[in-house]
């Protein structure tokens, strides 16, 4: 802990200032040992300083049987040397104005709090009310006007929530140039707190946003353990856990943490995967944990810096290493004071410091020692009379300019503050009470710009506007780093566009021109998905195919999207195709087969009907009803052409006529067959003594046979038509990657009932030919039906169950091949014989013959 000894007593010193406040005469009794401005001037109105002119304090272990020690302070810093001299050079600027607060002389006093909290509060204590050592018998009341109207300053974050807590009260104005931390936005517990730097959590936000920009998805980070770091990063990590950022690690440390504990923090990054590490860590820690890292070989990490360190010359002086060669990150922008540098150059302002600090100043500075000194050979005496010119070290450094303007505006927001609320013009009112509060309410309203041209104004939160620059480290040959501004960020801007890097040329660690990749997993190319690992952040992942009929044409899906019912995957599961298309084609292997087997059928039927045409009047002929036979052959004709209707891209009427044309020329054949068959029969029956049947079956009634069977077909079919009709469809089921196009039947009833009938027939066919198969005839053609029927059922029996199971156009194939099967077997068991004895044996085709008995043969 800081000096629990010093805390103690400046606590104790606020409870006497508090408690003495509460009578009505009470008298002043300082606690502790004054604390002692290091630069101090008279003046009409006093603005407060504090800075740490040390960065360290020697460390001391306290008996507490005695008053401790005052803070013995280490570690000159120039940088607020620096800080000091630009408030000395604004307020000088603004008493030799006509135009600001005219004939009104500012004054000020500055404090060195040497980085410790607790010196902290007692310096503010110290400003708060007068820091006069007052014996307890004087008369002088503690009840008197604040010392300062404003106080410029803390330069961090912690102790400047100090100091605005004790002095928010008093509304006593204190405005930082640099104290990013969001924590001091809080208006309910830092009232009076002002900054010319912009909030930390625009910051966390333009890194967390500069780091998702570069695909880094999985870093590490660091932090100063105070409230600049541990609040810097929280916000950081919201903002980045929003933007898919995940962090592996996430260590903080302290500049007077132990070696040990430092070294863990750098063993932690050792053992990490990531190569990004985004350091929210203040320019001094920065300064303790490069130093740790020299021993390290820790190159080959990229660095994202806060604007703490990125653009500190003397950070990348220190890095002997290179370590953070190719580091990156926001900064305050750059900007320029006319006459600051020759001012903060000139030293003689200085010389009002209290001997002892101006001679550590001075020695530290020129690397000399004064004469008094003990003697040192590795030191030069001091002079006195030393310049600075050919000096080359972090006090002639002005890399920090654009920190330095914000003390500047700090100074330049509470003069403006003051000449508003004096009424000035040519002259101010003097006779006006001045106090803090009313200060305040100024600051917060002001709206001015600077000799450079730039606004200065606070939100209600009392934070200016939000913008940066994003700084590149960019090591030059001879080994000193260049800051190459590669972008800005602003906050007014929409999210999307506050981020905008200029095309330039960037060097990442290690002097590499290619973007460094940071990832937990690498991102899951299109055709997969992500599945997250077990017990690990969400950027760690693994990365999943995806299932056939799925795709994803994105990197690093969540989810495979799953493709339309006409579309299937490729094989990178990328993107959907859309599905081809089949059916049964005309140009395919099959339906040119089936196609000529239906041709070639049809040529068959027409060439036995020119043979039965050119013999019709031959007794073979005439003795099988020539009339039936003719029709027969027709409907056989129909038959094999109804077949091409099954062949080619379903449509409504194709769909329409296949079934109903099969049905109805099936129907039709198989009519004339009966015929035939009950011609047969009923002639033998009528040859018997008694019978005179075949009146009953003469031609008349023959054709009406034909015609009544037929037209029972017709009128179920007209009924399948009316009510649920075949139409084409797609079937997506049969295959995954293909679509059959085919008809549905629409009323599987109508179908069966059309197959049903022509089974129906066939069987009375059978039958009735079975019955007249050994009818004593040299010809008897019932035994040849009754062959054809034999096929004819056969065929069909075996199409029911191979046309349920065949899968997509292959239904089809099997549909036709039974039509052509049974239909080619009516042809060849009926007429062929029948065409061999008109062709070959033309001594049969005689009546004699054809009347001649033969013994009867078994079948």
């Amino acid at each position: 802990m800081q000096g629990w000894p010093e805390l103690g007593c400046a606590l104790l010193q606020l409870v006497f200032l508090v408690s003495f406040s509460q009578t009505e005469e009470p008298l002043c009794v300082q606690i502790g040992d004054p604390e002692i401005a290091q630069l101090s001037q008279e003046g009409d109105i006093v603005l407060g300083g504090i800075f740490y002119f040390h960065s360290s304090w020697k460390n001391r272990e306290d008996m507490y049987t005695q008053k401790p020690l005052a803070l013995q302070c280490i570690s000159l810093n120039f940088r607020e040397f620096q800080f000091a001299q630009t408030m000395l050079f604004a307020i000088e600027e603004i008493n030799n104005s006509t135009d600001l607060l005219p004939g009104v002389s500012l004054g000020y006093s500055i404090y060195d709090t040497c980085g410790s909290i607790p010196k902290t509060i007692k310096v503010a204590l110290a400003l708060n009310n007068d820091n006069v050592n007052t014996s307890s018998n004087s008369d002088t009341p503690c009840t008197k006007p604040v010392q300062v109207q404003a106080i410029v300053g803390e330069t961090s974050s912690s102790p400047s929530t100090a100091i605005g807590s004790l002095i928010g009260p008093f509304h006593i104005p204190l405005i930082s140039h640099f104290a990013t931390c969001a924590c001091l936005s809080d208006k309910t517990k830092y009232p009076s707190f002002l900054r010319t730097i912009p909030s930390d959590y625009y910051q966390s936000r333009a890194l967390a946003q500069l780091v998702k920009h570069f695909g880094w998805t999985w870093v590490g980070a660091v932090r100063t353990n105070d409230d600049y770091g541990n609040n810097g990063m929280a916000t950081f990590t919201e903002t980045a856990e929003q933007l898919g950022i995940c962090l592996e690690y996430s260590v903080s440390f302290f500049r007077t943490d132990s070696t040990e504990k430092i070294q863990k923090v750098i063993k932690t990054i050792q053992a990490s995967t990531s190569k990004v590490i985004v350091a929210f860590v203040s320019h001094l820690d920065m300064d303790v944990l490069i130093h740790e890292m020299s021993s390290y070989n820790l190159t080959g990490y990229q660095w994202v810096g806060s604007e703490s360190w990125i653009s500190d010359s003397q950070i990348a002086a220190v890095d002997k290493n290179h370590v953070l060669d190719g580091a990156i990150g926001v900064s305050i922008p750059n900007t320029h004071v006319s006459g600051l540098r020759e001012f903060i150059l000139d030293v003689r302002p200085l010389r009002s410091l209290n001997n002892d600090l101006y001679k550590e100043f001075w020695e530290t500075l020129f690397s000399c020692k004064f004469k008094q000194e003990k003697s040192d050979g590795n030191y030069r005496e001091c002079t006195g009379r030393e310049d600075l010119t050919g000096v080359e070290n972090s006090f002639t450094d002005m890399s920090l300019m654009p920190i330095f303007n914000n003390v500047y505006k700090g100074v330049y927001a509470v003069a403006h503050a003051l000449h508003d609320i004096l009424g000035c013009d040519k002259t101010c009112n003097n006779n006006v009470q001045l106090d803090p509060f009313t200060i305040l309410q100024h600051i917060q309203k002001i709206h001015f710009k600077t000799k450079e041209g730039e606004e200065v104004y606070f939100n209600e939160k009392g934070d200016p506007a939000a913008k940066y620059e994003v700084i590149n480290w960019q090591p030059r040959e001879n080994g000193i780093v260049d800051f190459i501004t590669v972008g800005v960020y602003d906050a007014s801007f929409p999210f999307d566009e506050q981020l905008k890097l200029q095309n330039k040329s960037i060097l990442w660690s290690q002097s590499s021109k290619q973007v460094p990749v940071s990832v937990c997993s690498e991102k899951c190319p299109p055709g997969t998905r992500k599945v997250l690992q077990k017990g690990k952040p969400v950027c760690c992942h693994d990365c999943i195919g995806c299932a056939e009929g799925e795709m994803s044409n994105i990197t690093d899906a969540v989810t495979c999207v799953r493709c339309p019912p006409e579309s299937w995957s490729n094989e990178r599961r990328d993107v959907c195709i859309k599905k081809e298309a089949v059916f049964l084609s005309y140009d395919e292997i099959m339906g040119i087969l089936l196609t000529a087997a239906s041709l070639f059928g049809t040529c068959i039927t027409a060439i036995v009907t020119i043979i039965f045409y050119r013999n019709r009047k031959t007794p073979l002929v005439r003795a099988n009803n020539s009339e039936l036979s003719f029709l027969l052959l027709f409907s056989l004709t129909l038959c094999f052409l109804c077949s091409l209707t099954f062949i080619g891209q379903p449509s409504k009427w194709s769909c329409m006529l296949r079934h109903t044309a099969f049905g109805i020329t099936f129907v039709l054949c198989l009519s004339c067959v009966l015929g035939k068959t009950m011609v047969v029969l009923m002639a033998f029956k009528a040859t018997l003594p008694g019978r005179n049947v075949m009146k009953w079956f003469g031609p008349t009634q023959q054709r009406l046979s034909v015609l009544g069977f037929t037209l029972v077909q017709v009128i179920i079919c007209i009924l399948w038509l009316s009510i649920s009709p075949p139409f084409p469809s797609k079937n997506f089921k049969e295959f995954k990657e293909k679509i059959i196009l085919e008809c549905a039947l629409g009323s599987a009833v109508g179908f069966w009932s059309v197959l049903g009938y022509i089974g129906l027939l066939a069987v009375l066919c059978f039958v009735f030919a079975f019955l007249a198969r050994k009818l004593p005839d040299n010809f008897n053609e019932a035994k040849f039906i009754t062959f054809s029927m034999l096929i004819f059922c056969a065929v069909w029996t075996t199409f029911i169950p191979a046309y349920v199971s065949s899968p997509g156009n292959f239904s089809v194939a099997v549909e036709i091949f039974a039509i052509l099967a049974s239909t080619f077997g009516l042809l060849i068991c009926i007429f062929i014989p029948k065409c061999y004895i008109m062709l070959l044996k033309p001594e049969k085709n005689t009546k004699k013959h054809m009347m001649g008995k033969a013994p009867p043969k078994t079948f």
